[in-house]
Parts: structure tokens; sequence; C-alpha cells
């Protein structure tokens, strides 16, 4: 089996049979959630739950086997990337023990938001042992001498499954060459994934939710042999690292991912 991406335009009951079955039925109780919209500087109830983007990430995880997930920012595909992540750990945890996978049925996310923080703590309880929840101020950076964004830490794990949906453009910290991003004619451009690419290793996927800018400063930045799709349906900008294994642990890593 080879890396293809995914995509979805299903119904709403296609959707909520698929959740279900996974015990998802929190996505489905009725609260206050709002529907995004252009130009907002500060949110204070949550998104409503986008159920194509949720089933990508959910498929993503399972249908790859990835063990341990770095997202950045909080939220739905929290709860969502959690749960596949259990999934997966409780059905292959026999399988991975000599493979160099020391995180392995861990999601860590890292936001820079306090609230949104505690928000998804609350709805994602029953996946404490799953997931690590990270504080961290954003600030502005210099990469290739080109104005971005960076967390002022990162969590120590390897990924193999990476989702980029945040942090929030509106509460960057500081300035470079007297720029700040929290404008309404900016828009995202973290660094953070450009920092650990070497680091990496090959099979590794990353999902970026929209963020087309941040996407095309990812692709014209990273030094490896990734392999770039834009899903045009979903608004998702997808990156495969497609190398020759780093040794033979990397490669029985490989065989695990895309053999039944």
């Amino acid at each position: 089996m080879k890396f293809k991406i995914i995509k979805s335009n299903k119904k709403f009951s296609f959707y909520k049979k698929y959740f279900l079955k996974f015990g998802l039925k929190e996505i489905f109780e009725k609260k206050n959630y709002k529907k995004r919209s252009i130009n907002e500087m500060k949110v204070k109830v949550p998104y409503e739950p986008e159920l194509d983007d949720l089933f990508l990430l959910h498929n993503y995880i399972i249908k790859y086997k990835r063990m341990t997930v770095l997202e950045f920012g909080t939220g739905w595909s929290t709860l969502v990337m959690a749960n596949a992540l259990r999934f997966n750990f409780i059905k292959y945890s026999y399988r991975i023990k000599n493979l160099r996978l020391n995180n392995a049925g861990q999601l860590h996310c890292i936001d820079n938001e306090k609230k949104w923080i505690k928000k998804t703590k609350n709805r994602t309880l029953k996946y404490n042992r799953f997931i690590n929840f990270h504080y961290s101020e954003s600030t502005m950076d210099l990469f290739n001498n080109r104005i971005c964004t960076s967390f002022r830490k990162i969590p120590k794990i390897n990924p193999d499954f990476i989702y980029l949906d945040g942090p929030d453009q509106f509460n960057i910290r500081g300035n470079t060459y007297g720029i700040n991003i929290n404008h309404k004619d900016y828009m995202p451009m973290s660094s953070d994934i450009l920092k650990i690419e070497h680091f990496l290793k090959p099979g590794t996927i990353i999902v970026v939710d929209g963020r087309a800018a941040n996407s095309r400063f990812l692709k014209a930045n990273l030094q490896r042999k990734w392999n770039y799709n834009y899903n045009k349906i979903n608004d998702q900008h997808i990156f495969y690292l497609s190398e020759t294994p780093l040794g033979k642990l990397n490669e029985r890593q490989l065989n695990f991912y895309f053999n039944k």
C-alpha cells in the first residue's frame, strides 16, 4: 500500500453513522457553537465541528496506523484524533514493541490560548491517558530571513502525524522588523515544522487545515523529499515524507504503516 491523500464530501448521515460507530457521540450534542466567518479578531464561542475535516483526520490516523500525533492548536480535532489513536494503540500495541515508537498512543497538542486548552480538556476527559496538553506563547520570528511565527516551546516527541491548525494569529507576541501578524490582511505563518524537519522520519504525514499561505511557506522551505498535494474539495494541504528508510528500524516502521 502506498500513501494516497483522502478526500470526502459525504452527507451528514454518513458522518454521523461513522463517528457514532467509534463512540464519538460528543460531536453531535447540540451546543451554542458558531460557524466560521471572515475577519474575526477574537472568538469567544467554539466553532461548530466540521465533519468532513474531522472524518479525514480520523481516517488518516487509522488507515496509515499513526501512533504519535503532534497538533498545533486544539479543538474538535483533538477529540477525534485522540479517539483514532486509542483505536490504533489498542489494536496494534503488540506489534510495535520492536519499533522505535517511545511515545506510541500519545497526542501532544500545543496552543497559545489557555482558554481553548481548558475547553478542549473538558471535552476530552475520557481520553486523558492519550492526550498531553502544552501551553506556549507564540512569537514573531525569522526563518531563512523570512518573517514568521514560532512557539517558544515544542513538545519533545518525534511524531509520525502532524496537524497544523494553530496558533491563533491574533495572539502572537512581539514583532519582527516592526511587524506583527495581528492584522486582518495578514495570515498565519508558522515555522515550527521547519525547525524540526530533519528529526522527522520517512513516512511522516503533515496535514494543514486551510492556511494556504502558510502551506506554501512550508513547501518553499522544506528541504527534504516531501510529496505535496492540495485537496481542493476539503481545503487541506497534505505533505508526505517520501524518502528511503533511515535504517532497519525505520524500514520496519514503514512496513508496519503500509502492510496489513
